[in-house]
């Protein structure tokens, strides 16, 4: 067998030599000469005062955490569901001093002072929100896991077009929008429902706006 050309020999060292990095890499850090390893530092911490369905809510918090995990981990509103994660899907809808937002994308830290409204502060079982009373009597909803982000985007899709927040779907943007059902499509685009009740979802906010008018 010919002997390995320098050029073998040197492909050969740098994936010999990645292996050994990334082992190394894998390890944990090693003890100082008394044992002790070294400490990882702790995570960054703050307070955060907001008011969550007209009650006080304070936090200390890793400065990490997002809106949607403290909801569902510190005051335990599970209505807010966590589907994507990443923004995509709308499940995780709350409203921030009545705008909507994905709360998977914002961190706690940035609502201090806020006021907060997930599906729990909405309404309850005996004197529902009018929306939620709407998506019962027009069945918008199957499985149920958006639901509680497609009603608090409703109640917030109403309200943008109600001050006259533009969209895409307007012709011209400088006219005041109207709970058209294209209009209305196109804002609640950002919530998503696996199980395709969008229909009755524009029923239910069609009939909710018209009680408006």
């Amino acid at each position: 067998m010919d002997a390995p050309t320098e050029i073998e020999i040197s492909r050969r060292g740098i994936l010999a030599g990645g292996t050994a990095s990334a082992a190394i890499a894998a390890m944990p850090a090693a003890a100082d000469a008394q044992g002790a390893r070294p400490q990882q530092p702790s995570p960054a911490m703050a307070r955060v005062s907001m008011t969550v369905n007209g009650k006080a809510a304070q936090f200390e918090l890793d400065t990490r955490t997002t809106l949607l995990d403290t909801l569902r981990e510190h005051l335990h509103l599970t209505g807010s569901k966590k589907g994507c994660d990443h923004g995509q899907c709308g499940a995780c809808t709350v409203l921030v001093n009545g705008t909507r937002i994905n709360s998977c994308l914002s961190l706690a830290v940035m609502h201090e002072g806020d006021a907060i409204t997930t599906i729990e502060g909405l309404g309850t079982p005996d004197r529902l929100h009018p929306m939620q009373a709407a998506f019962v009597k027009h069945d918008g909803y199957q499985c149920g896991y958006c639901t509680p982000g497609q009603i608090c985007s409703a109640v917030g899709v109403l309200d943008e077009i109600k001050r006259g927040v533009p969209s895409h779907a307007q012709l011209d943007v400088a006219t005041r929008p109207a709970a058209t059902n294209d209009e209305m499509r196109e804002r609640m685009s950002g919530n998503i429902c696996r199980c395709g009740a969008y229909s009755n979802i524009l029923e239910a906010m069609e009939e909710v706006a018209g009680s408006r008018a």
